[in-house]
């Protein structure tokens, strides 16, 4: 079948399978470019990634895997392609990237599952007893709408909603490029609580509170979650916000764990850059649109991998103890919230209107970025030819977990 972009309610609801391989190769061949660097570094050995299928997850084990040469294990919950409709992009991702870790002889394995679940915890700490594994890096980058509790069975949903108010604010929809005024109702007191349930730190303490009772972790461990923290201009719908108390969860949760002595927690805020769900945030398609523009024109735009690249090399390998705000967190969005940056997005945000939008910001770019996270608008990819959704080099429905390298 040939495979075109559905986008409803700017949500893609399908992938294409040559396109996510395509960008998943094209980020390991960018990670090997650097491989020089990584050599002069000592790296992890072994490493966890909860969320490892898309976006910053994904880049973060293939720097360790490639870059510094780690046994790599992951963990992602994907819709698998049946023959007449696609997966999710990690399905596609997860087996590229089993497929080139192999042909590499680098040792791990994926795991496809519900990564809240205790079952799925128990399925890790059985494979790293088998691989005689205990990890020196765990890497928390789970984003989920939805959270079962692994102990009560209740269900929690998220929101991304103003707290205390009405948010009215200026946004753009990448596809149509029509601006408009987004209004937001504030949550409820109840869609505060789950929203920190299903984004704020609990699972990840979980995790590291399994990992450890097993003996899983090695004595120097390091652990990181990510987040995000944004201009001023997006705090009412953010930061301020539903999300923005479950990353503040997160937060309370990396410092509780340092101080348990049991392991080194960090949460890494990294930059603004278009996820799956990018276009349907309140004013973050027209912030990150002129971000994009005013970014790319001083040379300092970054994607997922280059700043994975970064943080691993820059801030946690480095040699050194990771350089902290006064929050604790590591900081490696510091090129988008330079004072200059901030000033000219703030500055182009407040006068843009449809006469001026091509020229101030890159909605384009947001566009293509968004298509590229589910596999279409990658060069070199032919979106004519007839292909199967079942299409990956490590073969349709492989139970999990797989091994990525045959590698003992």
């Amino acid at each position: 079948m040939i495979i075109k972009p559905m986008v409803r309610n700017n949500i893609c609801i399908n992938a294409h399978p040559e396109g996510c391989a395509l960008e998943t190769r094209r980020q390991i061949e960018s990670i090997l470019l650097r491989r020089a660097a990584y050599d002069r570094l000592a790296g992890p050995k072994t490493v966890l990634v909860v969320g490892c299928s898309t976006g910053y997850g994904l880049a973060s084990r293939i720097v360790a895997a490639f870059g510094f040469g780690a046994t790599t294990l992951g963990v992602s919950f994907e819709r698998s392609p049946s023959e007449s409709s696609a997966g999710t992009p990690g399905w596609y991702n997860n087996r590229t990237f089993d497929d080139e870790a192999a042909a590499a002889a680098l040792r791990g394995r994926s795991f496809d599952g519900d990564a809240f679940s205790s079952g799925m915890k128990d399925q890790v700490i059985a494979a790293a007893r088998e691989m005689g594994l205990r990890f020196d890096l765990v890497v928390y980058s789970l984003a989920s709408p939805v959270r079962t509790d692994p102990v009560t069975g209740a269900v929690y949903r998220s929101v991304i909603k103003p707290i205390g108010g009405v948010y009215r604010g200026k946004t753009v929809d990448p596809f149509s490029k029509a601006l408009s005024l987004a209004e937001v109702q504030p949550a409820t007191a109840e869609e505060i609580a789950q929203t920190v349930k299903v984004m704020g730190g609990e699972d990840w303490e979980l995790w590291i509170d399994a990992l450890r009772e097993a003996d899983a972790l090695s004595p120097s461990a390091v652990t990181v979650a990510y987040s995000y923290v944004g201009p001023e201009l997006s705090w009412p719908i953010y930061r301020d916000g539903t999300i923005g108390r479950a990353k503040a969860h997160l937060e309370e949760t990396a410092r509780r764990l340092s101080s348990s002595g049991a392991i080194r927690a960090y949460v890494s805020i990294n930059k603004a850059l278009v996820t799956r769900a990018s276009a349907v945030i309140p004013v973050i398609p027209l912030y990150v649109s002129v971000l994009y523009k005013v970014m790319k024109e001083r040379g300092i735009h970054e994607d997922c991998i280059d700043q994975m690249d970064r943080l691993f090399r820059d801030r946690l390998y480095s040699g050194a103890k990771p350089a902290v705000d006064s929050e604790g967190r590591i900081r490696i969005d510091e090129l988008e919230m330079g004072a200059a940056v901030q000033a000219e997005v703030g500055a182009r945000i407040a006068r843009v209107d449809d006469s001026d939008l091509s020229k101030l910001a890159d909605v384009e770019g947001f566009r293509l970025d968004f298509l590229r996270a589910h596999g279409f608008a990658v060069d070199g990819v032919d979106y004519e030819a007839d292909i199967s959704p079942l299409s990956s080099h490590s073969g349709a429905g492989a139970a999990a977990p797989r091994d990525a390298s045959v590698k003992g």
